[in-house]
């Protein structure tokens, strides 16, 4: 085993025993929460040393890097899923369907109705992809900088047009504030406020969609992920955590 995989290796080790803690915690079971390796600007090398550390679940935020590593044959993880986690734009959907299971980042109706007719249209797919294809409605839970669903309003009338047209909306995506201060009790508590504002709004939607099964709750990255299983995640997003102190061995 090279340093990179060790490396990946250990760093996976050790956010699953943060999720098992955390999950712990608020009586929860570890096994409900996925984890996901965040794959921007990661290499081929890496995203396979975290499939040999047993990770099967991947996003990526940018459709062109996406199609770069993942479209490639010559990357080796047979049983593995993709997930695009990043802002799409309309015209991008296209050419993501064929690559991924999921897409986290449906943040206005005009991209449901692009997902929508790009699915209809939709030919020939990778046989890794599971269909029918699993949307998100990403939510604006107080990142200033992030886009997503402002009120609950637009959420309904969302779902409405998912159950019109027969989309799979499994439930919602949201981006805490960054925390810049670890030690300041008013940033930590803002960004559980935006965990426990996506649950609550999870609940609600569950009561009124009861066509759809809302339970998929992509909430937490490297900084705030144990903070997020406390309050419900159920798949957490990590990049620079489960990568931190790896290279490839090209870069060694």
């Amino acid at each position: 085993m090279n340093n990179l995989q060790k490396n990946i290796q250990a760093n996976t080790d050790c956010i699953r025993e943060c999720i098992e803690k955390a999950a712990e915690r608020s009586a929860r079971n570890a096994s409900d929460i996925k984890l996901m390796a965040v794959t921007k600007f990661r290499s081929t090398e890496e995203i396979e040393a975290a499939y040999r550390a047993g990770i099967r679940l991947f996003g990526e935020n940018r459709v062109q890097e996406a199609l770069e590593k993942f479209g490639n044959t010559d990357i080796n993880l047979p049983d593995a899923s993709l997930h695009m986690i990043g802002s799409l734009q309309r015209n991008k959907v296209k050419s993501i369907l064929p690559l991924v299971s999921c897409i986290h980042s449906v943040d206005r109706i005009e991209l449901l109705e692009e997902i929508a007719k790009r699915s209809a249209a939709e030919g020939e797919i990778s046989p890794r992809v599971k269909r029918p294809l699993r949307l998100l409605l990403e939510v604006h839970t107080g990142e200033e900088s992030k886009a997503g669903f402002m009120n609950s309003d637009d959420i309904v009338r969302a779902l409405e047009y998912a159950e019109e047209k027969k989309l799979s909306v499994c439930g919602f995506m949201t981006m805490a504030p960054l925390i810049h201060n670890p030690s300041d009790k008013a940033e930590t508590q803002a960004v559980r406020n935006a965990f426990i504002s996506l649950r609550k709004t999870a609940e609600a939607m569950q009561k009124r969609f009861s066509a759809f099964v809302l339970s998929e709750l992509s909430m937490g990255m490297s900084g705030d992920f144990e903070t997020a299983v406390e309050e419900g995640s159920t798949l957490v997003r990590i990049g620079s955590r489960l990568f931190q102190n790896a290279a490839s061995e090209n870069a060694l």
